[in-house]
């Protein structure tokens, strides 16, 4: 591995971590670059900036799958297994706890959720869904997926961190069923 190949791997290893441990805001470019055991100037050289570095950082394809594939009554459970998988699996992202935690407090990492969010999530619902409705059933998923995130890795709260992957993925597929497939109030205010 070429020098610059090695600094750079040791500048996006120290972000993980810092980004991992502290909040957007709490994160500097020194602090980076003194656990990369560099100098601060070249953490700048290789990402011109804090936001392009996290950016870098938070980069992630969710590898969401192709639900035209699967039988319709077993997608839910399919997604959900996935995303549980995406969290604590063999295939785990590091950069979703960090993108989640820094989402809260800072509007770059919340953008970058709304991308993930639009690009990969909202097209593979489109793929199976009424086009009329899979803005809105993405959203619901969305929404039921970032709360389990949020109390299963982030707050760890009781009955959701210790419940085994097998039991959440039982408890919570019939509602990823209906938002992917069911039928949806048509209501609207």
């Amino acid at each position: 591995m070429k020098k610059s190949e090695r600094t750079r791997t040791a500048i996006l290893a120290a972000a993980r971590e810092q980004f991992a441990l502290h909040p957007y805001d709490r994160v500097s470019v020194r602090a980076v670059a003194t656990q990369a055991r560099i100098d601060p100037a070249m953490v700048l050289r290789y990402f011109t900036n804090k936001e392009t570095l996290f950016a870098t950082v938070v980069d992630l394809d969710l590898h969401l799958p192709d639900l035209r594939t699967v039988a319709a009554d077993r997608r839910g459970e399919i997604l959900l297994r996935h995303f549980l998988e995406l969290w604590e699996g063999e295939g785990r992202q590091t950069a979703l706890p960090i993108l989640l935690r820094s989402a809260a407090t800072h509007e770059t990492a919340a953008a970058r959720l709304r991308e993930v969010y639009v690009q990969q999530l909202r097209a593979m619902v489109a793929t199976v869904a009424p086009d009329a409705e899979a803005a809105r059933r993405a959203g619901l998923i969305s929404s039921h997926l970032l709360g389990v995130a949020l109390t299963r890795y982030l707050l760890r709260l009781p009955d959701v961190a210790d419940r085994d992957p097998d039991g959440l993925v039982a408890d919570l597929a019939p509602s990823v069923q209906r938002y992917l497939c069911g039928t949806l109030d048509s209501v609207t205010h």
